[in-house]
C-alpha cells in the first residue's frame, strides 16, 4: 500500500515507516520541515507546515490509499496555560479533522488514528481494567486527553465511504529513544536510590514501541478493524516497584525499596506540587485488549521482557566492539 505516515520524524512516526517500509509499503512521510527527514526509510517527504485547520495536505495525500495519524502535540505532564492548552486542541483536534476531511475527498481507504487510554480516564484504581465500552471521560485528564477524545468524535462523523476509520487507544509506550516520562523512570532506576515504594502494589498496562507497530501495521488491512476502536498493550501488566526492579536489573543496578503508607505518599507529593507525577507512580491504569485479540486475532510479537531489553540496550556506537580473531 501507498502509505502516509504523519509526525514522522517522531519517537513512534519514525518507527512506523520503519516498520511499514520493512514490510514492502511504499511510505510517504509527513514532517514540519523537509530537513527533518534525515534517517526516516520513506519513498518520499513531504512538508506540510505546523498541523492545524488550515493545513494544505493535497501534495501530501496524493495517490495515497492509507493515512497513519501519528502527529500531535503532545502533553508534558506541567499544567498549561490557556494558550498552550489551545495549540494542543488546535494540532490534535482541529487539525485531525482537517486532515481526515482532506483524506476523505482524495479517496483514502483506511485512516488509523493514534489515540489514547486517557480518553477514557486517568486511573483504573479500584475498578476493573478500562475497555471499549466504557464511555469517555475525558474531562478526568488533561488538555491532551481531551483534544483526542475531541478529534475521535470528529472522526466518527467524518468516516463514511470511502474512509474507513480505524482508531487505537493505548497506554504508555516505551522502546528505543523513548524520552519523557519512561525515560524519567531509566534515570531514577540507573540512579538506584533507596525508593519509598515497597507497599505499592498498583497494576500499569504498558505498550512496547515494536507492539504498537505490528498492530499499525495489521489495523492498515484487516477488514475486521474498519469502523473499529480498540485499546492495545502489552501481554503483561505490572506493579511500578516490578517495573523499576526489572528496568534495574537490566541495567544491571540494584533496586532498593523501603515501606511507606501510600496515602501519605500522595499528599506529600500534592504539598510539593508533584500530585500528577505521584498518581502515575502509584495508581492503577490498566487496559483489557480482548477486543483486538479476538477480533484481528493480534498478539504482540514482543514480551515485556524483550520489550525491555531492547529498549535499554545500548546505541551500536557504546557497544564494546567484537574482537577480529587472527588468522
Amino acid at each position: 500500500m501507498k502509505v502516509l505516515v504523519t509526525g514522522a520524524n517522531g519517537f513512534i512516526g519514525r518507527a512506523t515507516c520503519a516498520e511499514l517500509a520493512r514490510r514492502g509499503h511504499d511510505v510517504v512521510a509527513a514532517v514540519r520541515r523537509i530537513e527533518a527527514t534525515r534517517d526516516i526509510p520513506c519513498a518520499r517527504a513531504v512538508a506540510v507546515g505546523p498541523i492545524g485547520p488550515a493545513t494544505d495536505w493535497r501534495a501530501a495525500l496524493d495517490g495515497i490509499e492509507a493515512v497513519v495519524h501519528a502527529a500531535a502535540m503532545a502533553h508534558s505532564g506541567v499544567r498549561k496555560s490557556a494558550s498552550e492548552e489551545s495549540d494542543i486542541f488546535v494540532v490534535n483536534a482541529a487539525g485531525t479533522r482537517a486532515l481526515a476531511e482532506a483524506a476523505r475527498g482524495a479517496g483514502v481507504r483506511r485512516f488509523i488514528f493514534l489515540s489514547t487510554v486517557k480518553v477514557l480516564g486517568e486511573t483504573t484504581e479500584g475498578r476493573v481494567p478500562f475497555s471499549e465500552i466504557d464511555p469517555p471521560n475525558p474531562d478526568s485528564g488533561d488538555a491532551y486527553a481531551r483534544a483526542k477524545a475531541e478529534a475521535e468524535t470528529a472522526l466518527a462523523a467524518i468516516a463514511r465511504a470511502p474512509l474507513e476509520v480505524v482508531v487505537l487507544r493505548f497506554p504508555l509506550v516505551y522502546g528505543p529513544g523513548v524520552k519523557a516520562n519512561f525515560a524519567a523512570l531509566i534515570r531514577l532506576a540507573r540512579s538506584a536510590p533507596p525508593l519509598p515504594l515497597a507497599s505499592v502494589a498498583n497494576r500499569r498496562s504498558l505498550l512496547f514501541l515494536g507492539n504498537l507497530t505490528d498492530v499499525i501495521v495489521l489495523a492498515l488491512r484487516h477488514p475486521g478493524a474498519a469502523g473499529e476502536t480498540f485499546l492495545v498493550r502489552d501481554g503483561e501488566d505490572v506493579s511500578t516497584p516490578e517495573l523499576i526492579r526489572k528496568i534495574a536489573g537490566f541495567l544491571g543496578r540494584p533496586a532498593r525499596f523501603f515501606s511507606f503508607p501510600p496515602p501519605l505518599l500522595r499528599l506529600a507529593a500534592t504539598l510539593l506540587g508533584q500530585g500528577d507525577r505521584a498518581r502515575r507512580l502509584l495508581d492503577s491504569l490498566e487496559l483489557d485488549d480482548r477486543k483486538i485479540r479476538d477480533r484481528l486475532g493480534w498478539r504482540p510479537p514482543f514480551s515485556l521482557d524483550q520489550g525491555l531489553a531492547l529498549t535499554l540496550r545500548p546505541p551500536a556506537t557504546d557497544r564494546p566492539r567484537q574482537e577480529t580473531p587472527s588468522a
